[in-house]
């Protein structure tokens, strides 16, 4: 059985958006370098299952992610302005002029939600990272390219603790003024419940922010990603991050364990019927020929269901 029983609920979104982030996300965290013709290889089979979009690699210094230090070599590999968008992550001006010399028509800046993680993260103050991410918006738009937005921190952090609403909507307006066109909001450390979620989510509405500018991004560290995918799809949120495998965490906060598997998010959106796009067996095989690479098992439950 590769598929669950299909129980619709109408009151749910009929169709999702999957946005893929194990190629950067997943594999920023690992403590070995993964080569470069095995990231591209990924790349291509999460294309393949049928993935809409995939978050392909971080032009960051490779002093900070030395996991991603073959940036330039691996999109060399790719087509970044092919029929599926392949988007990069820039953490500043420079970045940029690495993704704009990639070709890249897709990129997203990082922002955080609290002023300990912008520190730890950015090496910036929580007001200071607008004014590092202006420029780099304002010319990847002059350029035609797509930005979308990352929030983290935006329900809780480690060194400040739980993290109010309006914090998270305040810092979430300012990334989307700036001219991104989504915002993905992060529970970095995975302590998000369902209540919060629907909480967050009404709050940027209340404040004016269409809902349907909102992605989430879930790490399932306590067990609650599928829970709080639930809630923000009862909110209508139609784009969810996830990582094939439930590969990743963050570098830069020790608490930060894997993203949602993709796999999960696939069988629990099958499950409600709602469109997603994905093959569910193609991206398994993707997930266990990845963990065959890392030399140790996926997380995601689904994965070991299927391929056991």
């Amino acid at each position: 059985m590769s598929l669950p029983m299909v129980v619709p609920d109408s009151s749910l979104p009929s169709a999702v958006t999957i946005y893929e982030v194990g190629p950067r996300d997943g594999l920023q965290n690992e403590s070995a370098i993964v080569p470069v013709d095995v990231k591209a290889d990924f790349v291509r089979r999460l294309v393949d299952a049928g993935l809409p979009i995939v978050e392909a690699t971080s032009f960051v210094h490779p002093k900070w992610v030395p996991q991603l230090a073959d940036a330039t070599e691996l999109v060399e590999r790719l087509e970044l302005a092919g029929p599926t968008p392949l988007p990069v992550l820039v953490p500043n001006e420079r970045g940029l002029d690495r993704a704009l010399a990639a070709g890249a028509a897709h990129i997203a800046i990082f922002g955080s939600a609290t002023e300990s993680f912008a520190r730890r993260n950015l090496n910036r103050g929580l007001d200071e990272q607008y004014a590092m991410f202006e420029p780099v918006v304002t010319r990847a738009l002059d350029e035609g390219l797509d930005v979308r937005a990352y929030l983290s921190m935006c329900f809780g952090d480690p060194w400040e603790g739980a993290v109010p609403a309006g914090q998270v909507v305040a810092a979430g307006r300012r990334m989307l003024d700036l001219g991104a066109t989504q915002l993905s909001l992060g529970d970095t450390i995975g302590v998000g419940t369902a209540g919060q979620v629907m909480q967050l989510i009404d709050s940027f509405a209340v404040s004016g922010i269409p809902t349907g500018m909102l992605a989430m991004h879930f790490h399932d560290t306590y067990g609650q990603a599928l829970t709080n995918v639930l809630a923000a799809l009862r909110r209508g949120v139609t784009t969810f991050d996830a990582s094939a495998g439930g590969l990743g965490g963050c570098p830069y906060a020790e608490s930060a364990t894997g993203n949602l598997p993709t796999e999960d998010l696939v069988w629990f959106l099958t499950g409600l019927g709602i469109e997603h796009g994905v093959d569910l067996d193609a991206l398994v095989r993707t997930s266990v020929w990845m963990a065959d690479q890392l030399g140790r098992p996926s997380p995601s439950r689904v994965v070991q269901a299927l391929a056991g």
